[in-house]
């Protein structure tokens, strides 16, 4: 049967090794085991990503089971997320996966369907659109690689926690995505159909636009469940599995 996966915002960590033993329960029951065109990652794949070249336990049994998938006939694709951008070719390689841009519409199965992981649609939270920019440019991923590792590992830490205080004080409509970002997008990429994560507000929604009906799709995070989209030809299901 053909059939895909779309997945994101497990944030591995060594913190919390249920979500890493879920996820490789999914891979053993849903992709490895059972015929899978293709395994979609749009982002947040990990917790924080300092860089390729700091590799843990954690990492190496991660990309190990992705070659796994990759060896089972199912192509692994991934998207950056806002926590591991700076992810790039080297683990990728290990991993056995193929680096996709930000945005790129792939054909699921006859429907155009654009897949990203979101975050550049949270237009309204202004601060962080503008470290989004500077940190995607060209200069910022290749200075911050230069520094040492040590440093780097300084910096994702105070930036989570800058994270968590600037969340904590914004209401949660400044934190998802507006609807004249998503029908931009919509009209930007031409077409009808739009998987991604970010959010953590994993949901189908509907819009119509020039006379056509829109679905955007909205993955869920692992923080207490597993949480994916099954394509096949004739359906997308959302699914979201408690932790054993």
């Amino acid at each position: 049967m053909k059939q895909s996966y779309f997945i994101a915002d497990l944030h591995l960590t060594e913190n919390r090794p249920d979500i890493t033993a879920a996820f490789f329960d999914f891979l053993d029951s849903k992709i490895i085991n059972d015929d899978v065109d293709a395994l979609y990652i749009l982002g947040d794949f990990f917790e924080v990503w300092v860089g390729d070249d700091y590799q843990t336990d954690l990492s190496k049994s991660v990309a190990a089971r992705l070659s796994q998938v990759s060896e089972s006939g199912t192509e692994v694709f991934f998207i950056h997320g806002n926590r591991d951008f700076i992810m790039r070719e080297d683990y990728a390689k290990s991993a056995s996966m193929t680096l996709l841009p930000e945005q790129v519409v792939i054909d699921l199965y006859g429907t155009p369907t654009v897949i990203l992981h979101g975050d550049e649609m949270c237009t309204q939270d202004i601060e962080y659109q503008k470290f989004r920019k500077k940190s995607r440019g060209w200069w910022w991923p290749k200075l911050m690689l230069a520094m040492p590792l040590w440093y780097r590992k300084k910096i994702a830490r105070n930036a989570r926690e800058k994270s968590k205080q600037s969340q904590a004080g914004k209401a949660l409509e400044i934190l998802d995505v507006t609807e004249d970002a998503v029908l931009a997008m919509f009209e930007k990429h031409q077409v009808t159909n739009m998987i991604h994560g970010h959010t953590h507000r994993p949901n189908v929604h509907h819009y119509k636009q020039n006379g056509k009906t829109l679905t955007r799709t909205v993955l869920g995070d692992w923080y207490e469940q597993g949480s994916y989209l099954r394509a096949t030809p004739e359906q997308q299901k959302l699914v979201h599995t408690p932790f054993k």
